[in-house]
């Protein structure tokens, strides 16, 4: 199991969104975290400690730790003002991963960075530790600072870094092509070493609710036209360009409609507490739509897909953005979207197939197409149902992750072949030098989850079940050479046979059923016909993705018999069915088959030494050679009935 670093120095995704510094980062982050783990990564998220409660280590989902960094007060600071802070970041990261790296979870394969003063610390560390890393700006200075002036509260140092991260990454993650097009642009990078990988969502969290029932949850009239506006409370956003687009679409077509505005840094809509809260309600006021618009206020993200069910047009129309994700979260509920022509927007809406794009700061333009939306209740129901196809299509998580572990494979694969190899080194020199690689990178991984193996086949032994093995190919042998140590010895004389059974050794079902069905099931099959509740499968694949190692996993899984799957890479289909997955950190097929015949040989040990200790060594050979209730060449005693063999 690979581990990755996703370093993420102010936006956490424990963040409640909406405020200032909680937005489009903290849902990136949190989200790949999330469905990377799916994949099989381990996966650990490090952010600042911004408050005092929090724990240094806290196990967040399946899979994935945030570790806060206690550099600076555990407060709230705005980012702006963090950058003091990095190099006291940077060696805390080093002695964590360090420390870790020694200890059971295993070493880090990969940096993912976010933001560029997450880029600044990848960098360091991959001088200090050797790490390649990849980074995903979210925002550029360059651009930033044309789009602000005077407003960028950032140095001037963020571009001299910016450029250094792009010479030094292994890979730059774009999320829109306007985004590669300003790295080429404005910083020289590298084409090669760009990959664009977009924003997504969850379809789990987003997915159309039914408007008037949602409308109904949310206390608003069922029958009233609604607008929304949705995401952080800052001038860049352009809510108030929303709020006066909004004004003259009512006056210009006399219609009745309702704009809301959700965001903040509460769930009270105070400026007080959210500044610009006051200017916008200063706008409404001024455009006479104060009465039309509602504030709410910051809301918990679970109460987000209620909002955007509700509305009949969702509008976000920035001075400038990287990418946007309220965009995608607003198609995914059906809704269309009159979005900014600025970066990310402009590639996930489709202009008058999926929404409208007009020019940023031009509220006149906004009016006249929410105007032509409000009108066209039919139109609106087209363009919903495009948007929802086109962000299932294009737009999640999920292939988010896969679109980044394909990253991460090249970026790992690069970093081995990089390694110097001298000019006279044999073949057979490098073998061993690469085996001995593998075999350093699986090791702390993998003695936990061998040990547990050995653990969960004895407990089968015990409980008077059987372990099914198949594989194929070499791994057909692995699966035969284990089933004749277990059956026979492996190191321990006397000790009795163990049920195990090769699905592999059987030739005449296996050939009849490839030629006369198929060769996908033959190994499912056969869990069918000896696989009971309360046994195991054994499943070898140094890829995780043979249909009859999958099949066979599956009916395991159907049949009630515990999986544990012996992998490579990263571990295909056949990871999600396993109960106890092994996974080697190689993608090298050779190199796999050899640390899984040391796994193997490893959980033969562990077997008999467990099975020994349980069996006093008073008794006879003869009733020690055959399990407790078979018959013995020297006893006579019949098999009960419906004993499991």
């Amino acid at each position: 199991m690979n581990r990755i670093a996703l370093i993420s120095e102010h936006a956490s995704p424990l963040a409640a969104l909406g405020g200032t510094d909680a937005g489009g980062q903290n849902v990136y982050v949190a989200q790949v975290a999330r469905h990377l783990a799916r994949l099989g990564y381990a996966v650990d998220v490090f952010t600042r400690r911004d408050a005092p409660h929090l724990p240094e280590v806290l196990e967040w989902v399946p899979g994935v730790r945030v570790v806060h960094v206690p550099v600076g007060p555990a407060a709230a600071i705005p980012k702006e003002d963090l950058l003091p802070l990095m190099p006291d970041f940077t060696r805390f990261m080093a002695a964590f991963m360090e420390r870790h790296s020694m200890a059971r979870e295993g070493r880090y394969d990969l940096l993912h960075a976010n933001f560029w003063m997450s880029g600044l610390v990848a960098a360091d560390l991959k001088r200090l530790l050797g790490l390649p890393f990849v980074i995903t700006f979210h925002a550029l200075g360059k651009v930033r600072r044309l789009h602000q002036g005077e407003a960028d509260g950032f140095p001037d140092d963020r571009f001299a870094i910016e450029e250094r991260l792009v010479r030094e990454a292994d890979r730059v993650i774009a999320e829109c092509p306007q985004d590669e097009a300003d790295l080429r642009d404005l910083y020289a990078a590298d084409p090669a070493r760009i990959v664009t990988v977009p924003c997504g969502f969850d379809p789990e969290e987003f997915s159309p609710q039914g408007r008037r029932e949602a409308r109904e949850r949310l206390g608003l009239d069922p029958d009233e036209l609604t607008v929304l506006q949705l995401g952080r409370m800052v001038p860049r956003k352009g809510v108030d360009d929303a709020i006066r687009g909004f004004a003259r679409a009512l006056r210009e077509r006399g219609l009745a409609a309702r704009l809301l505005v959700v965001g903040g840094n509460s769930p009270d809509p105070d400026p007080l507490l959210t500044p610009e809260l006051g200017r916008l309600q200063a706008v409404a006021r001024e455009e006479g739509v104060a009465d039309r618009v509602i504030f709410t206020g910051s809301r918990d993200r679970a109460a987000l897909r209620d909002y955007y069910s509700a509305a009949d047009v969702f509008i976000s129309t920035p001075w400038y953005e990287p990418f946007g994700i309220t965009p995608l979260e607003a198609m995914a509920c059906g809704t269309p979207v009159l979005g900014a022509r600025v970066g990310g927007i402009q590639y996930t809406v489709v202009e008058g197939e999926t929404g409208y794009l007009v020019p940023p700061r031009d509220p006149d333009a906004l009016g006249r197409r929410l105007g032509d939306l409000l009108a066209d209740a039919p139109l609106r129901e087209r363009m919903g149902e495009a948007a929802l196809m086109r962000v299932r299509t294009h737009f999640t998580w999920e292939g988010v992750a896969r679109q980044l572990a394909g990253v991460y494979r090249e970026v790992e694969q690069e970093a081995e072949g990089a390694r110097p190899v001298p000019p006279a080194e044999s073949l057979v020199e490098r073998a061993f030098q690469s085996l001995m690689t593998t075999l350093t990178r699986s090791r702390r991984a993998l003695e936990p989850q061998i040990e547990a193996a050995a653990e969960a086949i004895t407990e089968c032994f015990e409980r008077g079940g059987k372990v099914l093995v198949c594989g194929n190919g070499g791994s057909a042998a692995d699966a035969q050479h284990f089933a004749a140590e277990l059956v026979g010895r492996f190191r321990i004389d006397g000790r009795r046979g163990l049920p195990v059974l090769a699905l592999t050794a059987d030739t005449a079902m296996l050939t009849a059923w490839s030629n006369d069905v198929g060769f996908d099931d033959v190994f499912a099959r056969q869990v069918e016909a000896f696989g009971c509740e309360g046994d195991l499968l054994l499943a070898i694949s140094t890829s995780g993705r043979s249909p009859n190692i999958v099949a066979a996993l599956q009916a395991a899984r159907a049949r009630g018999l515990t999986t544990v799957a012996l992998l490579g890479g990263r571990g295909g289909d056949a990871l999600a069915l396993a109960d106890l997955p092994l996974m080697v950190a190689s993608t090298d097929t050779p190199r796999i088959q050899e640390v899984h015949i040391l796994a193997l040989h490893l959980i033969c040990e562990l077997v008999e030494e467990q099975i020994s200790t349980a069996l006093p060594a008073h008794l006879p050979s003869a009733l020690r050679l055959n399990p407790p209730g078979a018959t013995s060449p020297l006893i006579s005693a019949p098999i009960p009935k419906g004993a499991n063999v």
